[in-house]
């Protein structure tokens, strides 16, 4: 079973960490195509989206792998407003693979194990433990899983030439994962730079976004930090793609998308993978040299369909 105590479930089967990541997968994947499709994003816009969804699905499939045969600790997912893994479990990846080198010499022989599996199977011909197959996944856990493909609280795109047509130079993009809303955001800067050579102080320009805006805030306060900050860089638009909550079985808030799916389910009017997707978009623009109150803001949202 589920296991909800207030804002959280703990998935505690094999069957529910599979369901899980195939609902993720399929839910991001359906939501690049929508996007597409809407036209909400260009194209350099839909790859980045790309990169980081796979990322994240990266993380989730790394979060099965360490905890799908853990008899002491599950998996753990936000039910309200969000959908997505705890924040804490992407630090915990995060943490376990710093350390991998320690773990690893703690770790049975892999050429042991795979004896001892191959011997249980083929000559005792009785299934795996649990603590068998605990061990298993935790030598593909640290021997296969990097660290440089987990979405980290921050994660910073490369800057690029902005798009063809486009009235800027530059193009940056960069994800974070809110704390206070256990969500991932994508964010997409254009922006001219003045007197110098960008990619001679690129560093610079990740530091500051890593510090400024690495978390939910109004983008009219972030454009004008940014602006602050490096007086040399003159951003010219900052659209932000807010992914969820993703309202499925995995979810137990208030909102209203959230219980026409529920009591759908418990209804048995829709199969138990049915869910919806929200998805928040919103930009602000320069409309001339920047100053306080210098940007205007729109929002679009979106709903998906419960399938």
């Amino acid at each position: 079973m589920i296991i909800t105590p207030l804002d959280s479930a703990a998935l505690d089967s094999k069957e529910q960490y599979i369901f899980y990541h195939r609902l993720m997968d399929f839910v991001l994947k359906e939501l690049l195509i929508h996007v597409q499709n809407e036209k909400l994003c260009n194209r350099q816009e839909l790859d980045v989206f790309k990169q980081y969804s796979d990322l994240l699905l990266y993380s989730i499939e790394a979060m099965r792998v360490k905890y799908m045969y853990d008899t002491e600790a599950n998996m753990k997912v936000d039910l309200t407003n969000s959908g997505f893994p705890t924040y804490l479990e992407f630090r915990y990846l995060f943490n376990d693979l710093s350390l991998k080198e320690n773990f690893l010499r703690k770790l049975t022989d892999v050429e042991v194990v795979k004896q001892e599996i191959l011997d249980q199977l083929l000559r005792v011909n009785k299934p795996l433990s649990k603590e068998k197959l605990f061990q298993a996944a935790s030598i593909v856990y640290y021997t296969s899983v990097k660290k440089e493909f987990i979405f980290n609280r921050f994660v910073q795109g490369k800057i690029i030439e902005a798009p063809e047509g486009s009235d800027t130079q530059y193009m940056t993009s960069w994800g974070f994962y809110d704390l206070a809303h256990n969500r991932p955001f994508i964010c997409y800067m254009y922006f001219d730079c003045k007197d110098k050579n960008i990619h001679l102080h690129k560093e610079e320009v990740y530091a500051i976004l890593q510090e400024v805006a690495d978390r939910e805030m109004s983008l009219d306060t972030m454009a004008y930090t940014i602006d602050n900050r490096l007086h040399w860089l003159m951003p010219k638009k900052i659209k932000r793609l807010d992914l969820g909550p993703i309202h499925s079985i995995f979810a137990k808030d208030d909102n209203p998308v959230t219980h026409l799916i529920l009591e759908g389910l418990s209804k048995r009017e829709i199969p138990l993978e049915s869910y919806a997707v929200t998805l928040k978009i919103e930009e602000t623009v320069s409309q001339s040299t920047f100053k306080s109150g210098g940007f205007l803001t729109a929002e679009i949202y979106r709903n998906g369909v419960p399938r």
